[in-house]
């Protein structure tokens, strides 16, 4: 199977969806934070190499970042682009002293 059919899966999709028969779109873009590797991996243009800079460059705050932070080349990230997102890391509550 081409590598660009194994995404739709991961991606949510089917089909139907891909190929235009559905009515609504069933796609949710992948959280360059919180996405496994095989998820990344099934992502058009990425290998090993690609999928492990992405881990190692968690977190990000916009999706441009892969290729601000030299993680991506701009060739590579234009292919991922329409299927990522990065949402903002929550920062940890903070503990209240008051009694």
């Amino acid at each position: 199977m081409p590598k660009f059919l194994r995404i739709f899966p991961i991606l949510g999709l089917t089909s139907a969806a891909v190929f235009g028969l559905a009515r609504t779109p069933i796609y949710a873009p992948l959280d360059l934070n919180t996405a496994t590797t095989a998820q990344l991996k099934a992502l058009p243009g990425m290998g090993d190499a690609y999928v492990r800079r992405i881990i190692e460059g968690r977190p990000y705050t916009a999706k441009n970042q892969l290729v601000t932070r030299g993680v991506l080349p701009q060739a590579a990230y234009d292919k991922i682009s329409g299927f990522v997102i990065a949402k903002r890391p929550h920062a940890p509550l903070l503990e209240s002293n008051s009694h």
